[in-house]
């Protein structure tokens, strides 16, 4: 299983040519094992287009729900443990909430966590793929 930063399941729902050939390739050979979404990353959509970042084609609760349907994706309840893991990260990682909680959830399912962050690419405590 791999899990997707909120900008990375964005750029592979939209086709981007921001994401690399080889993190394509990383993900069309997870679908069988699963892709994680982290439920914070549907809120991190919606704050994006709340604060006028990001457009989508349709409404935000249709664009969720249609890219929560692409083959492999399986969509990572928060849950206690990684609440917790989000505010016990050694080595003072970053504090945006969403990427602690992101994080987080690689670290406590020991995922491989697909992002383009350097922030979090630099933290050593993660399994980072970020080309």
């Amino acid at each position: 299983m791999i899990l997707l930063d909120t900008h990375i399941w964005i750029w592979w729902v939209h086709d981007d040519d921001r994401l690399s050939s080889s993190m394509r390739k990383l993900i069309f050979e997870n679908e069988s094992d699963g892709i994680g979404v982290s439920i914070i990353s549907c809120w991190e959509v919606a704050k994006l287009v709340e604060k006028g970042r990001l457009e989508l084609p349709v409404v935000t609760s249709d664009w969720i729900n249609q890219a929560l349907s692409y083959p492999g994706i399986r969509l990572i309840e928060l849950i206690p443990e990684i609440c917790v893991k989000s505010t016990e990260m050694p080595g003072g990682f970053h504090k945006d909430p969403a990427d602690q909680i992101i994080t987080a959830t690689s670290m406590y399912y020991n995922w491989l966590l697909l992002t383009c962050d350097n922030k979090i690419l630099r933290y050593q405590y993660v399994e980072t793929f970020g080309t």
